[in-house]
């Protein structure tokens, strides 16, 4: 059983809490000739890919080593420049690795605030009154589980597909959440959670589910 993360969005559609669990870290590598049929983007920060793809690597990916080599930004482990390396003809045939570039804290903020009017559409297209809105979420790859409470609050998990049982672990989230957060003095609401005591209930809770089931969280 794996639980990607967990996300706390709140009534207003702002995200205030999100915690990776376990996110797998995809990696692809090969080994090209010259020239690179690959267009890169040469960023001080990153060296990423531009246009097209090729067995797996897709554009958005990051390079993180050459010949096994570590990349820092836009550089080798050794200082040499990646540029200057991947456009010279005598460094190839290269050995190239790639991955995907992990998620940044905006781009979740951004997303958190794309599923509120997402929730808000699938209420009002249900041919039911008074719909929950969005509950599961399936896809290929992961499963989004969501709950949201009678306040607006909502408790969003991303996990493996296939799992059930999962309305169970939303709330007993919400629990702790109402315990140690909620009762928390120096909380405000509608603000980022940043309750360390809540943080470590939460891990705890997620890596008894993944060891032992859902099921078994009571006991």
């Amino acid at each position: 059983m794996i639980i990607f993360g967990v996300y706390i969005v709140s009534k207003s559609g702002g995200l205030i809490f999100n915690l990776d669990n376990n996110v797998p870290r995809i990696e692809h590598e090969k080994t090209f000739t010259y020239p690179l049929d690959l267009v890169l983007d040469y960023d001080a920060k990153k060296v990423s890919v531009a246009f097209n793809r090729k067995d797996g690597i897709n554009v958005g990916h990051v390079l993180v080593a050459v010949n096994g080599m570590p990349v820092n930004g836009a550089t080798l482990e050794d200082g040499r420049d990646v540029k200057t390396t991947l456009e010279s003809a005598d460094n190839f045939p290269i050995n190239l690795k790639f991955s995907r570039p992990k998620m940044t804290t905006n781009e979740k903020i951004f997303l958190a605030s794309m599923f509120y009017p997402l929730f808000a559409i699938a209420s009002q297209l249900s041919p039911e009154p008074k719909s929950s809105g969005i509950e599961i979420l399936e896809a290929d790859t992961f499963t989004l589980h969501c709950f949201q409470t009678l306040t607006g609050v909502k408790f969003i998990v991303i996990s493996e597909t296939g799992l059930n049982g999962m309305d169970i672990l939303l709330k007993k989230v919400y629990e702790l959440y109402a315990d140690y957060v909620l009762k928390n003095p120096f909380y405000s609401l509608e603000m980022p959670i940043r309750c360390e005591l809540f943080d470590n209930k939460l891990q705890e809770l997620l890596s008894q589910v993944e060891k032992t089931g859902i099921y078994n969280i009571d006991k």
